[in-house]
């Protein structure tokens, strides 16, 4: 990232303006990228978003007790309300944006509501993604999740994405959501700034962690060990019995990974572990 957009400390409106799509811009360059993981970076920034939700809402969970309450959730069991967050952001990266997908985000809207919402939004990116968030805010205030995720989808049709990328949510602090108007797409303005900052600092961070797994993955010899790296590939965090192998194998697996820098264990516990690039 550019070194005059990192610095930038003009508030005219105009100025902001101009620094959120350089940063924009260079983001656009960076997932365009192959080396750039693009899956897994879309993942641990939905992890990012959902802390940032969970946190707006006043409850205590962080990124740690997400990744709980939704990779250790047991069959028919429910995620309660910080996990279903987490889940919310999940669901919106996996998917190429349509009413569909964001459907499957957001299952308590209608095809219909997304698609009006998202009708709200017109204009260049970060216009069209503010008007997004304040018609779903001024309609239904406490909907910030729904709102966040619908902006962040609007952002992304605008600049040709594919993928919705979680971008807003981190950067915006809890009293921005209040605002309306000029004031809010000021915010959405300084919050992409930040929030892609931070983004294109982790897709480098990600993309050396993914050679670097690529680099390691010939010397697996387990059943399955091509699958299992997938998946590392593309998920924030991977729990041992989600992979392609038996138990015993899986542990193994994570284990030769963490030795060999590949992979790291995620909790600090001695049972019930996550692993991640």
């Amino acid at each position: 990232m550019p070194a005059w957009v990192t610095s930038g400390r003009s508030e005219t409106p105009e100025y902001v303006a101009f620094l959120s799509g350089a940063a924009l811009n260079h983001l656009h360059l960076v997932l365009a990228r192959e080396e750039v993981p693009k899956a897994l970076l879309r993942a641990r920034l939905a992890l990012r978003a959902a802390e940032a939700c969970v946190a707006f809402s006043g409850r205590p969970e962080r990124a740690g007790e997400l990744r709980d309450a939704v990779h250790l959730l047991r069959p028919g069991g429910l995620p309660g309300p910080a996990g279903e967050v987490y889940l919310a952001w999940r669901r919106a990266v996996e998917r190429p944006v349509s009413i569909k997908a964001l459907g499957r985000a957001l299952p308590t809207l209608g095809p219909g509501q997304i698609a009006a919402w998202l009708d709200a939004g017109q204009g260049a990116p970060v216009r069209r993604a503010a008007l997004v968030l304040d018609a779903v805010l001024g309609e239904a205030p406490r909907a910030d999740v729904p709102g966040l995720i619908l902006a962040d989808a609007a952002l992304a049709q605008a600049l040709g994405w594919d993928h919705l990328v979680p971008l807003l949510a981190p950067g915006l602090k809890r009293a921005d959501l209040r605002k309306r108007g000029e004031d809010l797409r000021l915010a959405c303005h300084r919050a992409l700034t930040s929030s892609v900052v931070e983004a294109v600092r982790l897709a480098a961070d990600l993309a050396r962690r993914a050679a670097h797994l690529k680099a390691v993955a010939p010397k697996l010899r387990a059943k399955g060990a091509g699958d299992a790296v997938e998946m590392f590939l593309t998920r924030d965090a991977v729990a041992p019995s989600a992979l392609p192998l038996s138990d015993r194998a899986a542990r193994r697996l994570c284990d030769r990974l963490v030795d060999l820098g590949a992979v790291r264990e995620l909790t600090g516990r001695d049972a019930f572990r996550l692993y991640g690039v």
